[in-house]
């Protein structure tokens, strides 16, 4: 049953057998992607949006943390999935995240879910015996949230067996950090550039503040300064001041508060090394790929065994 653009397709009457938690980052991830792509085409069609989603699965309870974008081709009017780079952003991912897996996928449309996406849901079950389907409609105007989710059935018509959908009830599950992006985002959309999020006016705050200290820190000591050079008269009140202010920084300076500043110093510098390390190894893996696809012929395969 359904409308007419899902006749066949989005069976009814039938209860869903998985509970389905999505986080906002899935969501704000894939209305990303559509609204880049239709600015990077002028607003024209291009073609349908499809990417991955990642989570965990116990038993019956689906999460969705996070998604990833898919490439494809259009091979006689049907989507072929490039499988090769979905591998390659998969084990990425699975790198990173170890205890996430491939759920199912996304996609973007006004209709319901059409021939199409069951073409292309056939092709995910591949990589998950029963992955779901999400669907953002950009040009809904309710204020429900306009995400639905779908699993998949097979049912048997005139002997053969036909896939059909089943739509899926869904809730959000949210962590404090998705929090703040969220109303970040939020107050930005509903009330333009021009108003800020609770996160951008405590950072301001605490901006202003460390300025405005820096600037009376330079006062004190260009005046320490002009009295030692002579320009100016020493007042003895305002030197006794800045000197009790002096005496106040050895306190910080004890051996427990030097191995903490230490410790945090060098987690810092490890991130930033290993964020250089990761990118560079990034780099010199698409290399090889280049350099082997250039030179993979007999005399190129020497080369190639020499690299690995």
């Amino acid at each position: 049953g359904g409308a007419s653009s899902s006749a066949g397709v989005v069976s009814t009457g039938v209860a869903a057998s998985v509970n389905v938690a999505v986080h906002p980052l899935v969501i704000m991830n894939v209305s990303d992607h559509y609204t880049r792509l239709r600015a990077q085409s002028g607003g024209e069609s291009t073609g349908p949006i499809i990417g991955a989603l990642i989570g965990r699965q116990e038993g019956r309870n689906i999460e969705v943390f996070n998604s990833f974008e898919l490439v494809y081709l259009i091979v006689k009017g049907f989507v072929i999935v490039d499988f090769e780079y979905f591998e390659s952003k998969a084990e990425q991912f699975k790198q990173v995240f170890t205890n996430m897996d491939v759920l199912g996928w996304y996609t973007t449309g006004t209709e319901s879910p059409t021939q199409q996406e069951i073409k292309i849901h056939q092709q995910l079950c591949k990589v998950n015996e029963s992955p779901i389907m999400l669907k953002l409609n950009p040009q809904a105007t309710a204020s429900d949230l306009p995400v639905n989710v779908y699993e998949s059935i097979l049912d048997l018509v005139n002997g053969q067996p036909n896939m059909q959908f089943v739509e899926v009830p869904y809730s959000l599950a949210t962590e404090e950090a998705e929090r703040i992006g969220v109303d970040h985002v939020a107050r930005l959309q509903t009330a333009g550039p021009g108003t800020d999020s609770s996160v951008v006016s405590q950072l301001g705050a605490q901006h202003s503040a460390i300025k405005m200290l820096h600037s009376r820190i330079q006062l004190i000591l260009e005046y320490v300064k002009a009295v030692k050079e002579g320009k100016l008269a020493p007042n003895h009140e305002v030197l006794r001041q800045a000197c009790s202010l002096c005496n106040q920084l050895p306190v910080l300076d004890t051996p427990q508060f030097r191995q903490d500043f230490n410790d945090q110093c060098n987690d810092v510098m490890l991130m930033a090394y290993l964020a250089a390390i990761t990118k560079g190894c990034a780099s010199l893996g698409e290399y090889i790929n280049k350099f082997n696809s250039v030179y993979d012929r007999p005399f190129g395969r020497r080369v190639r065994g020499f690299i690995f």
